[in-house]
């Protein structure tokens, strides 16, 4: 059971009676599924669809809290707020107040005594999230790593891109749709009622069809993918994605990348190559698989 400090990531709290119906019309999941034990994930859309943030919300008996990945600091607080019109909803950021910690595993951990554990699907797999007061970091994380390995940013990182999980500021932007990004499944519920974006979400549903989707890539040679590089079909010199997040996984011995490949092209086992300029001669060859590239249930090891 690894063990995640995520304390960097920007945390949101909504106050006031009308938080629960303000954050519903937000979002694209049923906040009122969330619970204290329960990491909601979500997405926050703007009027095309398209992504503002990606977000995990819980409530407490007068609160919902929202976490998202530290790029967000900027601008989450002020998107929710600019659509708080005649709403009694408080936005307040309060990163610096809290700390997050994250553990994979199915059963639920025991320490520390009185930690209120939620259960939350952050890397792909069954685990859970503590939240505690910033002042008691230190004590927590110590008590903590006595009996679980930490996964430091580099572990967490290479996890993250095994298991095909989007980020903010990679797989993640505002030109992103989520079920491009393969957050349908977790992150949408088509039956909760109007929201901003539902109409293009409710769209893409009905037609089955996306234009581009998050895939994985395994480079064929085994030499390094990096981000930024642009997916051809060679015979065609025809641009059809890019990579977005790429490292050399050592648990599966293999240069792996994260990207988006345009309808046509990403069926699993479509060959592509992948370049960073115009050159031919420096394209290499990479094959799309699908997501996740490898399980989880061997122990991990932190660096």
């Amino acid at each position: 059971m690894p063990l995640f400090d995520l304390s960097d990531r920007v945390k949101i709290r909504l106050t006031g009676s009308d938080r629960v119906r303000f954050l519903n019309g937000q979002v694209t999941n049923d906040v009122r599924k969330a619970s204290s034990n329960l990491s909601l994930p979500a997405c926050v859309l703007n009027t095309k669809g398209k992504i503002d943030a990606f977000v995990f919300i819980s409530a407490g008996a007068e609160e919902l809290f929202l976490d998202g990945d530290p790029e967000l600091a900027e601008t989450l607080a002020q998107r929710l707020d600019r659509y708080v019109i005649a709403d009694d909803v408080v936005v307040a950021e309060v990163t610096a107040e809290f700390s997050l910690f994250h553990i994979i595993g199915k059963p639920e951990p025991t320490l520390p005594n009185n930690g209120n554990w939620r259960r939350g699907k952050r890397f792909g797999t069954a685990g859970w999230d503590l939240v505690v007061p910033a002042p008691d970091h230190d004590r927590v994380l110590q008590l903590l790593v006595a009996h679980y390995p930490l996964c430091d940013a580099d572990c967490a990182e290479q996890l993250r891109i095994e298991q095909g999980i989007p980020r903010w500021g990679r797989e993640l932007t505002n030109e992103i749709i989520p079920v491009e990004a393969n957050l349908a499944d977790e992150a949408i519920d088509y039956a909760k009622g109007c929201y901003i974006g539902q109409e293009v979400i409710s769209r893409m549903k009905m037609s089955g069809q996306t234009n581009k989707r998050l895939r994985g890539l395994i480079s064929v040679s085994g030499a390094s993918l990096a981000a930024g590089m642009r997916l051809t079909r060679h015979e065609a010199n025809k641009e059809v994605g890019w990579v977005t997040s790429a490292l050399r996984s050592s648990r599966l011995g293999k240069e792996i990348a994260l990207g988006y490949v345009k309808r046509g092209h990403n069926e699993i086992g479509t060959g592509l190559f992948a370049r960073q300029d115009e050159d031919a001669s420096t394209a290499l060859e990479v094959e799309v698989t699908g997501l996740p590239f490898g399980t989880v249930d061997r122990p991990l090891q932190a660096p």
